[in-house]
């Protein structure tokens, strides 16, 4: 429980990183009790020399005038300066009864100081002057390492701050100019240069390029972007200049949506810190009676140098120091380590939930596939084989802008089909599209084609459509000079990385159910592929919440994923809410985790992730409250009968250990790898039902 100052030295608050720690400069703080401690140890040094103790110990005398009041000089100053800090959160934990480490250590120092000072004005025999630097100095050394780790942990809001340039080359009419980023305006025009920053959330209006987008999505690879497309703040151009349009600036920017998102998740509360919190409360009364017993144990027992020192000793060793930077430095590293690759955990309850969620309801639509068209099967007939009907319907759509004709040339381009050129192409209105290649007349369109031009079916083919059909396919006809010489069926194409999606969450034990408003033909032919374990089908959006109530009312624990819009009143009933491929949208208020990249895989991230971070908790806990279980004894003078004590100074390196070993535990996070492998690369091969699923009835292609 750190206190926080101000330049006055102020404290404002005691919580570690579980209450709002998020604003506060951290490094700030540890480079105050960096110098504290530094300039405190100096003093410490003469005070330990001078000690008449410690000279009896060694052997040795400093006879020099005013020796006697080289400690109880020092020692105030020590007191005043070095345990300020302490002091000043103590009464402001007392102020505000909220009791805790800050008013242990306050109380311990003010008792060793005012038995010290009455020993050096002849009112007792209590020196303590020694101990007390020393116990002061290892305080100091103990809240600067915790700063330190809080501040490293904190860290991923200044590393989000970095990401940006300071300056953008903002374009003129008569060239460009250099602007700090904060001049620039939405709808200004912007120059990005080959291994330069987005300075601001734009589009780009001319040129190409591929953008490192890692610190957004934590996508490793470098994704193209070129003309029309939207980048954000903080990515890179690997490769080449890009000209963006302004649409986003300052704290619209998606960068500064994912820096609110993780500054609330490290401020969110959760119950484990809630847990923590009454631990460390409760562990302030017992070390308080603690302390009283074994003052007046002592000191019935006539020993009143060793009431003080055994009292001081409790006081100091059972702060909740480690108790209460057990679970929010577990958090902070949790969520920066998310952010990093890509998940952006809102709310610290949803991660905690995670690990013990038994089903993961995917939307199907853009979350497990892609949500565009892509031809998925292809069959010809009278002697044309896949290849030859899908160059024909390339070039018959080549001037055409419609999704279908975009799947149709980008089938033929991953096959490296040799497509041929076409002249007087012309839109069927409600049919197709129809040109010329070659010399032959060629028509590409769906059923009300063959209606339109009165031709029928072969025989042939019919086989193949009807399975598709009844896979709710939509069927496409390529017709050359009046006759049908093959069928394509175009469908919603599933993402490549769902297959590992599903079967690394079936390894962990998950059920694993489909959602969407397809037709449930359409459903379960994706459910087949991908062997999911259950399906709702034909789904309205409103209906959706109904479905993970269904769930719930099973007794199983649901975490929902889908894509943030007209899935949000199912994401907010779920237990988790996830909200995917939200890349440059981070402001869902429906969802407690979002995936910047649409990536399914990351789920199985969030889950490892939960369960390591509470790991991490539960051994934190474990050890801080274990500790002080086995310490509390041992420094109330339990066993000094067997010649076991421990001096108020050993008790405060003790106690600091205990510290640094739970923000040491927490630190092992870091070593998570939340990112999925990379997907091995596939050569272009003839498209397979295995690869795809169809699209519902509803949205039979050739309707143009």
């Amino acid at each position: 429980m750190f206190v926080v100052m101000d330049h006055a030295g102020h404290d404002h608050g005691h919580d570690h990183a579980g209450h709002g720690h998020g604003g506060h400069d951290h490094s700030g703080h540890a480079e105050v009790f960096r110098r504290l401690f530094w300039w405190n140890l100096l003093l410490a040094i003469p005070v330990v020399v001078f000690s008449e103790m410690v000279q009896d110990w060694f052997g040795y005398t400093i006879d020099v005038p005013g020796a006697e009041w080289v400690p109880p000089v020092l020692g105030t100053l020590i007191f005043v300066w070095g345990g300020r800090p302490f002091l000043t959160g103590g009464v402001d934990e007392a102020r505000n009864r909220r009791p805790g480490m800050m008013l242990l250590i306050a109380v311990a120092i003010t008792v060793a100081y005012g038995a010290s000072l009455a020993s050096s004005l002849g009112w007792g025999e209590l020196d303590f002057w020694w101990e007390l630097a020393a116990l002061i100095v290892v305080m100091l050394l103990g809240h600067w390492q915790e700063m330190k780790a809080i501040g490293q942990a904190a860290g991923a809001l200044t590393a989000l701050a970095e990401l940006l340039p300071d300056t953008a080359e903002r374009i003129t009419d008569t060239g460009t100019e250099e602007v700090a980023i904060a001049a620039l305006a939405i709808g200004d025009l912007v120059l990005v240069r080959p291994g330069g920053r987005v300075p601001a959330d734009g589009e780009i209006v001319a040129g190409s390029a591929h953008m490192d987008e890692s610190m957004v999505t934590g996508e490793s690879r470098p994704v193209g972007r070129a003309e029309g497309d939207r980048v954000v703040a903080g990515t890179v151009s690997t490769d080449a200049s890009i000209r963006l349009r302004v649409t986003a600036v300052g704290n619209d920017t998606a960068l500064a949506g994912i820096q609110r998102l993780v500054a609330e998740a490290q401020e969110s509360h959760s119950r484990s810190q809630a847990l923590a919190d009454r631990a460390a409360a409760a562990l302030f009364y017992v070390a308080s009676a603690t302390a009283v017993v074994t003052f007046v144990a002592w000191l019935a027992a006539g020993d009143p140098d060793q009431a003080v020192e055994r009292t001081v000793t409790v006081l100091v060793i059972a702060c909740p120091h480690a108790l209460g930077l057990a679970i929010p430095l577990v958090i902070s590293i949790a969520t920066a380590t998310a952010a990093r690759a890509g998940i952006l955990v809102r709310d610290r309850l949803a991660l905690e939930r995670m690990r013990t969620v038994d089903a993961i309801l995917f939307d199907k639509t853009g979350t497990l596939t892609k949500g565009n068209h892509a031809v998925t099967e292809i069959a010809g007939v009278a002697g044309h084989d896949d290849s030859t009907v899908l160059g024909l319907a390339a070039a018959a759509e080549a001037e055409s802008e419609h999704p279908i004709a975009v799947a149709i040339t980008t089938a033929a381009a991953q096959r490296r089909l040799d497509v041929p050129v076409a002249s007087g192409f012309e839109t069927l209105p409600g049919r197709g599209v129809t040109a010329r290649v070659d010399g032959r007349e060629v028509a590409v369109g769906g059923p009300a084609l063959l209606a339109g031009l009165d031709l029928a079916e072969p025989e042939l083919l019919r086989s193949r459509t009807t399975s598709w059909r009844e896979r709710g396919g939509s069927v496409l006809y390529v017709v050359v000079d009046r006759e049908v010489v093959g069928a394509m069926t175009l469908a919603d194409e599933i993402r490549p990385e769902s297959p590992a999606a599903v079967a690394q969450l079936h390894e962990r034990g998950r059920r694993v159910v489909l959602i969407t408003g397809d037709a449930r033909q359409v459903a379960e032919a994706v459910a087949r592929d991908l062997r999911i374990d259950e399906v709702f089908a034909e789904v309205l959006p409103e209906q959706k919440d109904a479905a993970v109530a269904e769930l719930q009312a099973r007794g199983l624990s649901v975490a929902m994923v889908g894509d943030g819009v007209n899935d949000a009143p199912a994401l907010a009933r779920a237990d988790v809410g996830i909200a995917i491929g939200a890349g440059t949208d981070v402001a869902i208020e429906s969802a407690g985790v979002i995936l910047a990249a649409d990536d399914p895989r990351n789920v199985i991230g969030i889950i490892d992730l939960s369960r390591a971070s509470y790991r991490k908790m539960i051994e934190n806990l474990a050890w801080a409250t274990g500790y002080n279980l086995l310490a509390l004894p041992l420094a109330a003078g339990a066993f000094a009968f067997a010649g076991l004590t421990i001096p108020p100074a050993l008790a405060a390196v003790v106690m600091s250990l205990s510290t640094i070993i739970v923000a040491a535990n927490a630190q092992l996070l870091r070593r998570l790898d939340l990112r999925p492998a990379p997907l091995a690369p596939v050569e272009p091969a003839p498209v397979t039902p295995a690869r795809a699923a169809a699209r519902p009835p509803a949205e039979v292609p050739g309707t143009r």
